[in-house]
């Protein structure tokens, strides 16, 4: 089930690659304001490792980490709510 969150911003990176994926959501954080939250679209095995762990390497908070539902797939999509710091 979805936890509701207002996101400030939004980004879908499920049409993207690795190292892409981080790089376009950095860049559109790097805009943001502290305490402000995006939401991500993501998909794949590699996005879905990579860009929590570097969104939390650099500071960020980690809201939520949720598969949508219908994907059915381990690696489908899934939304990531994310707060700056």
């Amino acid at each position: 089930m979805f936890q509701n969150f207002t996101s400030d911003f939004f980004i879908d990176i499920t049409d993207d690659v690795c190292p892409m994926t981080f790089v376009k959501t950095k860049l559109l954080i790097e805009k943001m304001k502290s305490g402000q939250i995006i939401e991500i679209r993501l998909c794949g095995r590699e996005p879905l490792d990579n860009v929590p762990r570097n969104l939390k390497e650099h500071g960020h908070e980690l809201l939520c980490l949720e598969r949508e539902r219908g994907s059915l797939m381990p690696y489908g999509v899934h939304r990531l709510v994310v707060k700056k710091n």
